[in-house]
């Protein structure tokens, strides 16, 4: 059985409590990343997205000075390295997203991005299958932004 410590990405870009919006806008353009993980001491406080910085960020008009804590999601979907690449896959699909953080305790210590699974043969189908479960809405459309 495959775990998530097989796949992980270990190295892990953050950002931590005290940054600003701005500044988590210019670590993800500078990082080519969609989601940037929120740490305070090592701990895993929360997680934001380019989505975040546009919904919650920029449509309701706040300063770049707002600290990330404020827009960043706080109820976070995580796994252990011991997770199987299986489980994970149907947690990433049955809560639709695309990034999970790797967690021992609350101290992160990698990420996996539903990409990772899908470059596991083995686990092909199951990637798709979440990934398309995750870019389709309700109604059954694909969203623009899914590839």
């Amino acid at each position: 059985m495959q775990t998530l410590s097989d796949i992980l990405t270990r190295d892990v870009k953050s950002c931590i409590a005290e940054d600003n919006i701005y500044e988590a806008a210019v670590k993800m353009k500078s990082w080519d990343i969609g989601a940037i993980p929120v740490v305070s001491n090592g701990q895993l406080i929360g997680i934001v997205t380019d989505r975040d910085l546009v919904i919650r960020a920029m449509a309701e008009k706040r300063p770049n000075s707002t600290q990330i804590t404020e827009i960043m999601s706080h109820e976070l979907i995580t796994a252990t390295p011991d997770m199987s690449v299986d489980e994970a896959a149907q947690l990433m699909s049955q809560n639709q997203i695309r990034r999970l953080p790797i967690v021992e305790g609350s101290k992160l210590v990698g990420m996996c991005a539903l990409k990772d699974l899908a470059v596991r043969k083995s686990y092909d189908e199951e990637a798709e299958e979440a990934l398309s479960h995750i870019s389709e809405d309700k109604a059954g459309h694909q969203h623009p932004t899914a590839h």
